[in-house]
């Protein structure tokens, strides 16, 4: 409710708010029926309120087995899989028993963090009650096309995103980078930073297993250069297999660990033929798997963050990144790692043939690695989104 110049406000509006106060509607295209980057973050962000006191409600597609247990209260949105990708859903809108429910919770703050038709809704329902809204952006979305011959939509989708970010009060983005094509993207002109932290008790230096490196195949001397994701076309696999090939023809000793799964792993396992491919793996497991790695190749354009770039990080493992957002953002160029310029094959070949024939390069980086790493805490980078809810309850509330 917006009070107009002359009226005095309610008393409990001329008391700060707390994040006790918080009522916070959440709205996710993915809370946890696949797990990602953007939904780890969402469900740690859903923790930290919940210890702190907020209530907090999600809305998100829910399957039969989800990939982990959800944090926090879900409740079901209507939605339909995603013609050529099944194991991601589309919320389609707020359905009766979902209007019910956002009634019942009674918000003062409306989230949404994916640009899919429930989002748009969500927007218009907050703004007919006069509700602040924040949007979280976590994904690239519109360069995506161009991994699928569709690149002509590009355009398209930018003008659809610009449109849902421009109703919302501000943005949050997970890297400056980010934030930067946001701003030069028009998307909005109140662009804060949620950055991503990492959990220092699962992925540290500890992890590395020299057993369980040589039950992978992998001899002692061996530089094994890792690829850690979901395996998708639009992670940059054309370019770290394309790079790969290179270094195969210079003759320059390594091996391939690739961790991850995803549509493509058949198309990526016929181009790294002797590749060790570990599937699917998750907390300890995926942290002794990124720990086994001598260099994480990570080619993407397409991240906002990189959160997989930070837990190599935090395991002492040197990361070679586009330059690009995310990445940009986490290596520091020639300390903790290199960065190139998205698709050099070239540039990645280079760098890759220095650390494998380089080993106090290496070490040198590793360390950097993981002193950088232990910058990010979770707790006071959550926080970074409990200052913004309150800023804009404030605001609209004044």
């Amino acid at each position: 409710m917006r009070f107009r110049f002359g009226l005095e406000a309610p008393r409990r509006y001329r008391v700060a708010m707390d994040v006790k106060d918080l009522r916070i509607a959440l709205f996710s295209g993915n809370y946890n029926y696949v797990r990602d980057g953007a939904n780890r973050a969402l469900n740690s962000l859903v923790g930290y309120l919940l210890r702190q006191g907020a209530q907090v409600r999600i809305y998100s597609p829910v399957v039969a087995e989800p990939a982990f247990v959800a944090t926090g209260d879900l409740i079901g949105l209507p939605s339909i899989s995603i013609p050529g990708r099944a194991e991601y859903r589309i919320p389609m809108g707020l359905s009766p028993r979902v209007r019910r429910d956002l009634r019942a919770l009674a918000p003062n703050i409306v989230h949404i963090s994916s640009p899919d038709p429930a989002a748009h809704r969500a927007v218009t329902w907050a703004r007919d009650r006069d509700l602040p809204v924040l949007a979280s952006v976590h994904t690239h979305f519109e360069t995506y096309f161009r991994y699928y011959n569709l690149s002509f939509l590009e355009p398209v989708m930018a003008a659809i995103l610009r449109r849902l970010y421009r109703r919302c009060d501000a943005l949050v983005a997970p890297s400056e980078s980010f934030a930067q094509v946001l701003r030069e993207q028009r998307m909005n002109y109140d662009i804060s930073i949620w950055s991503r932290g990492i959990d220092r008790a699962v992925f540290n230096p500890d992890r590395r297993d020299a057993e369980w490196r040589s039950a992978q195949g992998f001899g002692d001397e061996e530089v094994v250069v890792g690829f850690l994701g979901r395996l998708v076309m639009e992670k940059g696999l054309d370019v770290f297999s394309d790079t790969i090939d290179a270094l195969r023809r210079r003759g320059v000793p390594h091996r391939i660990l690739v961790v991850g799964d995803g549509p493509a792993r058949e198309w990526f396992e016929r181009r790294l033929p002797g590749a060790v491919f570990t599937g699917f793996q998750a907390g300890a497991d995926l942290a002794r798997a990124v720990a086994a790695m001598d260099v994480l190749f990570n080619p993407s354009e397409t991240e906002t963050f990189g959160n997989v770039t930070l837990e190599a990080m935090a395991c002492a493992v040197p990361a070679l990144g586009a330059r690009a957002t995310g990445s940009a953002s986490i290596i520091h160029h020639g300390t903790t790692g290199f960065l190139c310029e998205p698709g050099s094959i070239t540039e990645f070949t280079n760098r890759l043939e220095s650390y494998v024939r380089d080993p106090a390069l290496r070490a040198s980086h590793a360390t950097a690695a993981a002193q950088e790493a232990s910058r990010y805490e979770w707790d006071p980078i959550n926080q970074a989104v409990v200052d913004a809810y309150l800023r804009l309850i404030a605001a609209r509330n004044r």
